[in-house]
């Protein structure tokens, strides 16, 4: 490292060995740095022609490098695979049936809200009234569903307005007609009374709904 300076003559006395010193820093200083940060390079031999990328490990060189990414895979065991399958059905069904139950249950809240103060003969007159939107929404659905995904609705119907779909159907349309519903669907292996407990047997089913129901309200 050279450095140039032009100094008076009457400033060179008083600055030079202040110059000096400076000088002498800046020379020893990477001197310094290097015979301390870094471990003396390994001695080549003569068959020592390929190079290899190398880490500093206990202060002296060592070959090193950064690996590939591997992807290892393993078979589910067979009792998680069979809990996730049952899993995947459950969530695929209520995202096939929670928007029915999600109208179903709108129009019927609407309902039992507007009919409360009403007496028995207006109340039926205004259930038939709006008898083919129920059955649009609540019935029809139920022709193009499987068996499974028919009891999931039922379970999500009794979510949304707190009453198993028997007795939804019996207060509508009558105790016989609810009562060939209940035998109809024993007979698809399901049932009508379908209970709802979020936080006992159905816990499962009501953190996959959340988690639709969020979806729904970021479209919103």
């Amino acid at each position: 490292m050279l450095f140039c300076v032009k100094l008076s003559m009457t400033a060179r006395p008083k600055i030079l060995p202040h110059l000096l010193i400076i000088l002498g820093f800046s020379i020893l200083a990477p001197l310094s740095s290097k015979a301390q940060g870094e471990p003396p390079l390994p001695e080549l031999g003569p068959n020592d022609t390929i190079p290899v990328p190398a880490i500093i490990h206990d202060n002296q060189y060592i070959p090193g490098g950064i690996m590939e990414w591997v992807w290892v895979q393993a078979p589910y065991p067979k009792h998680l695979l069979k809990k996730r399958q049952e899993w995947t059905r459950l969530r695929n069904a209520i995202y096939v049936t929670y928007p029915y139950a999600r109208k179903a249950g709108i129009i019927m809240n609407e309902i039992n809200e507007r009919t409360a103060k009403m007496s028995e003969k207006e109340r039926k007159k205004y259930i038939k009234s709006r008898e083919k939107e129920l059955k649009k929404e609540f019935a029809d659905p139920l022709q193009e569903l499987s068996v499974y995904q028919g009891k999931v609705l039922m379970k999500l119907i009794n979510r949304q307005t707190g009453n198993n779909c028997y007795d939804i159907i019996k207060e509508y349309k009558g105790g016989f007609t609810a009562r060939f519903w209940q035998t109809v669907a024993f007979f698809f292996n399901s049932n009508l009374k379908q209970p709802y407990d979020p936080n006992g047997a159905e816990r499962e089913m009501e953190l996959i709904v959340q988690e639709v129901e969020r979806m729904y309200a970021k479209k919103s």
